[in-house]
């Protein structure tokens, strides 16, 4: 696993098309701002981890980020 530190408003690049940015910090948690293609799935590993344990129901699950 690759260990990055980033401060507000930073951002780490992958590959060609994804960005992920610091939007903002407090009180133990982050929230980032992720610019990825449309085509990708973009989840958090609980809504993945659910989608691959019921592929039928987690499928149709849309988490709101």
């Amino acid at each position: 696993m690759l260990c990055l530190s980033r401060r507000f408003g930073e951002s780490i690049v992958i590959g060609d098309n994804i960005k992920i940015t610091v939007i903002s910090g407090r009180d133990g948690q982050i929230r980032l701002g992720i610019d990825a293609p449309a085509e990708l799935a973009v989840d958090r590993s609980e809504i993945r981890t659910a989608k691959l344990a019921n592929p039928r129901t987690g499928s149709d699950r849309h988490a709101t980020v």
